[in-house]
């Protein structure tokens, strides 16, 4: 027999038995639920006092019988339905209501966060009897403040209303999203959210950037919600209003994944993703997630691996969707204490093994950075904000091909090369990697080793790109990070780059107040005032 769930304490052993066998009822398909059946859970309702409800799948056979409270009932995990893009969970759910009440705002946010086919309430009349059924369902098409359609409240004789014909038909009109999906195969589809205390221009700022972000990681961003809030929700972020919204929106989008603009603690992972059933990434495990995918390196793999499991450790307890982008499957919900304690221990080992190998990296770097003393080579540590152009300047002034694409951190494991002055000064000139804004904790202790290259710089280029309009916001993060790091005593030169997609008076202007040489990294002919600059400082 399967199991009860809810609270089922305090019952007769001949309520628990009739509780139990309801499993053994089954629904014919154009049945919302038989008469037969809403009147035995209407009477055995009114007679404990307590509600209870049916998760229904759509062969007709009972998948889950809760019990509640006079109130409410708790809907159990039912992460075994598995739910794809632009589709419903495959349970419907019809529970009775002690006090005479249509569908609550709870009956509908459940029906919502977990993509329920349908939402019914069973009335009754004071004795206990079958009165009416109310049910309603998400709409396909809808506006935020029309999300849902109430039926019309079913007599007892009424409940013959072609139900899986009707859900296939709200099934039908997703398919058009589904199908695009398909045709995007292996390609995630996103939602990008913001919900934050800022001002609107900094929060939309922030917003282009996650788009970038997503770009560089080969995910297509569907929509965007921002949510501005004066005091941040501690369990969920936002209102769980705002998490109805943006499940419906997802829903009716084809979304595969929801990526938040902030970073998420444990709790808020675990309480988000128990309550809607879509993959939930933060901006941290996206930047991981591309750092992943750009290392090359042995180094570099080293340093990313280190990142992501500092950051996956205290988040073992979470569901295993807002994991999967970067564990695989580790920590999925439900598994033993022993098993949690297991991958805690393996993760703990590994991040040890890890921080050994890249203490064997520093002692490596020391020792070229020996080398290098002996020689008395000058060293100029090319840096910026990720995407404003260092690997292309670094390709330009040494006629070398490091990999440059116009994406976010598409270089991620650093470069030297030489490069000889017109007065025979010979220098070492590296490219690191880029900086951004809110540039995860994990990361910048996992990348200590490469970052300490920039320790030993004679000189630093600070890469600015002029044509984009949040440049003075990645100024202040770049200047930000190297105060971190100690760095910011350092010789600096401004390489206001990118002059040619910006006016002249614009260029004229930014090279007074921020006090810099204005180049176009892929042409030659502009970096000469910069090489005379470079060298009288050397």
């Amino acid at each position: 027999m399967k199991r009860l769930f809810g609270h089922t304490t305090g019952f007769k052993a001949n309520q628990i038995r009739r509780l139990e066998n309801l499993y053994r009822r089954r629904i014919p398909p154009e049945f919302l639920i038989t008469f037969e059946l809403a009147r035995d859970i209407s009477l055995l309702s009114y007679e404990i006092r307590r509600q209870i409800g049916l998760l229904i799948n759509r062969a007709g056979r009972i998948a889950y019988v809760i019990v509640g409270d006079q109130q409410k009932i708790i809907i159990p995990d039912t992460s075994e339905y598995r739910v794809a893009p632009g589709r419903l969970k495959g349970l419907r759910c019809v529970h009775t209501h002690l006090n005479n009440e249509a569908l609550t705002s709870d009956d509908l946010t459940d029906l919502a966060l977990l993509r329920l086919d349908l939402m019914a309430a069973i009335t009754m009349t004071t004795e206990g009897h079958l009165h009416r059924v109310h049910a309603g369902h998400i709409l396909p098409k809808s506006s935020p403040e029309n999300p849902f359609a109430i039926l019309k409240p079913l007599q007892p004789h009424q409940l013959d209303i072609a139900c899986l014909e009707l859900i296939h038909s709200l099934e039908t009109e997703l398919a058009h999203v589904k199908s695009s999906y398909e045709a995007n195969q292996g390609k995630e589809r996103a939602l990008l959210v913001s919900v934050t205390s800022a001002p609107k221009d900094i929060a939309m700022d922030s917003l282009a950037e996650l788009k970038e972000l997503a770009a560089s990681s080969n995910i297509d961003v569907i929509g965007t919600m921002l949510q501005q809030r004066r005091k941040l929700n501690s369990r969920f972020l936002m209102g769980i209003g705002k998490l109805q919204d943006l499940t419906i929106m997802a829903l009716q989008t084809g979304a595969t994944l929801i990526i938040l603009d902030q970073e998420l603690n444990p709790s808020q992972i675990r309480s988000i993703t128990n309550k809607i059933d879509f993959k939930i990434i933060d901006r941290t495990q996206l930047i991981l997630d591309i750092f992943a995918q750009q290392a090359q390196t042995r180094e570099g793999k080293l340093q990313v691996e280190l990142a992501q499991l500092k950051y996956l450790l205290p988040r073992l307890i979470a569901k295993n969707t807002a994991m999967s982008r970067l564990t695989g499957g580790i920590g999925g919900r439900g598994p033993g204490e022993t098993k949690l304690e297991i991958n805690r221990r393996r993760v703990r080992n590994r991040i040890t093994r890890l921080e050994k190998d890249l203490a064997l990296v520093i002692k490596q770097r020391l020792q070229q950075k020996a080398r290098r003393s002996k020689r008395n080579l000058p060293v100029i540590s090319i840096i910026g904000y990720t995407n404003a152009g260092k690997s292309t300047l670094l390709n330009t002034l040494t006629k070398s091909n490091v990999k440059a694409e116009s994406r976010l951190f598409a270089t991620l494991d650093p470069a030297s090369r030489r490069l000889r002055f017109p007065k025979d000064i010979e220098v070492i000139i590296t490219d690191t990697v880029g900086f951004i804004k809110n540039l995860p904790k994990d990361l910048l202790t996992s990348f200590r080793a490469t970052l300490e290259e920039l320790e030993s710089a004679d000189l630093f280029l600070h890469v600015i790109d002029i044509s984009n309009p949040r440049y003075q916001q990645q100024i202040e993060s770049v200047e930000k990070i190297l105060a971190e790091l100690n760095l910011d005593k350092v010789d600096t030169i401004r390489v206001l780059n990118k002059m040619d997609l910006v006016d002249d008076e614009t260029v004229n202007r930014l090279n007074k107040t921020l006090g810099g040489t204005a180049v176009s990294a892929k042409a030659k002919s502009t970096l000469v005032p910069l090489i005379e600059r470079m060298e009288k400082l050397i």
